[in-house]
């Protein structure tokens, strides 16, 4: 089958409007890196997700999830099947204690209505650019918080498009890994366990935080955040930093000068350039310390 028979038959449940050909992933991703998807498309309820992931494994088409393209590198040549963004599931609700978020809505956001409500306990994530999917594939964390922390359950996708409910425990959060992760499900939401709080206590927390990210990252340039797990008993950031290598890159592609754990984009860079920072990086810290850096990122997508 074509892509052009992908649209058409996805265009039977999905709104048509919300189904792009060779549409470019740089306007999707934190890093403003990527090529083109053949096919890309927007569900507008967990009825058409579902759809999507069906079709796709039906089918045998590469599917590929994008999230808030914030935790990941798409290579130059793009994806060649579809590409599938949950970003217009973004409902967040609050009943009690409890908060409810789709897999869309961005981490930060419920942060924020969460602090909003006076409930304390999201208030790590203020600043952590990703959407709620992502958070939970990885077990999202920042200034000694993390998703397992507060979470109850979340709702996800098979490959073959099947529902479940998945507890705390059958999610199975770890540094920087998940079940979700692990066997390639897709989130449609989850719901949080937070607690009642002082709200000048929640907002000066949420201050506090801010400060520290705004004036600690590299945020005025495009990036994909941290791009390196956390050695044990290191920081990548200082081993990195000891290494020589802020200000060193390949093409438009940097070692942050502000922080040494991200790789910033001057502007002119491409995917190519990117991953082939990370991996003079990765050569260069071995060769020095012995230590093999992981990476968080992901990289994704065909070469060109």
């Amino acid at each position: 089958m074509t892509k052009q028979q992908w649209a058409k038959d996805l265009a039977k449940s999905i709104n048509p409007a919300n189904i792009k050909l060779d549409e470019s992933l740089q306007q999707y991703t934190m890093t403003k890196l990527g090529g083109k998807a053949d096919v890309f498309v927007l569900p507008d309820t967990e009825e058409e997700a579902a759809f999507v992931i069906r079709y796709a494994y039906i089918n045998n088409i590469p599917l590929l999830m994008l999230g808030n393209g914030s935790n990941m590198v798409v290579r130059d040549g793009g994806h060649r099947g579809i590409v599938v963004t949950f970003s217009n599931l973004d409902e967040i609700r609050i009943n009690g204690e409890h908060v409810y978020a789709q897999s869309g809505a961005l981490i930060k956001d419920v942060s924020k209505l969460s602090a909003k409500a006076s409930l304390t306990g999201f208030e790590f994530a203020c600043g952590i650019p990703g959407s709620i999917g992502g958070a939970m594939a990885m077990n999202a964390g920042a200034y000694g918080g993390e998703i397992k922390d507060i979470i109850i359950s979340s709702k996800v996708l098979t490959k073959e498009g099947e529902i479940l409910t998945l507890s705390k425990d059958e999610l199975e959060l770890g540094y920087r890994k998940s079940v979700i992760a692990k066997k390639g499900y897709y989130v449609l939401s989850s719901e949080f366990q937070l607690a009642p709080g002082e709200q000048g206590e929640i907002d000066a927390k949420i201050a506090d935080l801010t400060f520290q990210r705004e004036s600690k990252q590299p945020l005025e340039y495009p990036s994909a955040g941290s791009v390196f797990k956390r050695p044990p008993g290191h920081f990548a950031g200082k081993l990195i930093q000891d290494s020589g290598l802020q200000g060193k890159g390949v093409g438009g592609a940097e070692v942050s000068t502000k922080h040494a754990g991200f790789i910033v984009n001057k502007g002119n860079a491409t995917a190519s350039d990117y991953i082939a920072t990370i991996q003079m990086v990765q050569r260069i810290v071995k060769e020095k310390f012995g230590i093999e850096l992981e990476t968080e990122v992901k990289i994704v997508g065909d070469d060109l």
